[in-house]
């Protein structure tokens, strides 16, 4: 089932999400809705917390419409590693249309666990390695803003606030 993304504005974009601890049909369904949800607004990633939902569980496909996908789930992520520096432009499905310089390490690992309560880790560099930042990110209640200056920031959510008022958010 596709799901609305959350936008801007939503508290649950900015609060940390509660650690899963049921792995069960409930689970899969929601990662599958993720991925469906994330395909469906042409998104590389997508958080539950993106959905309006407080929980740690995320999806990443960065294969950017190759086959097969390569598609990773994470339930309760964790950052172990990041190592060199990368600057990028950066969007996000929940600040649709805004686009900002960001920098992030390069190399990130990430320990979590699948869809059936088995821990992995995962190491991604690129692409990946912001994919795997951001979207773990949202789970500890952050959106990219928060990586760029306060008055860009600002600059963002006054433009964000404009379109509230004028019902077009």
């Amino acid at each position: 089932m596709i799901r609305p993304i959350t936008k801007l504005g939503n508290p649950v974009l900015e609060m940390p999400a509660e650690p899963v601890t049921a792995f069960d049909s409930d689970l899969a369904e929601l990662v599958e809705d993720l991925f469906e949800s994330m395909y469906a607004s042409h998104g590389a990633g997508l958080a539950a917390p993106q959905v309006g939902i407080s929980k740690r569980i995320a999806v990443i496909d960065v294969s950017v419409d190759e086959a097969p996908r390569a598609t990773i789930a994470l339930v309760n992520p964790e950052i172990i590693h990041t190592e060199g520096r990368e600057t990028l432009k950066e969007g996000c499905l929940s600040i649709p249309g805004f686009y900002e310089s960001v920098t992030r390490p390069s190399t990130v690992a990430v320990r979590a666990q699948d869809a059936h309560g088995s821990w992995f880790e995962c190491t991604g560099d690129g692409l990946l390695a912001r994919a795997l930042l951001h979207e773990t990110d949202h789970l500890d209640g952050r959106l990219f803003l928060s990586h760029i200056s306060a008055l860009k920031r600002g600059l963002v959510k006054r433009r964000v606030k404009k379109l509230i008022e004028a019902g077009r958010w």
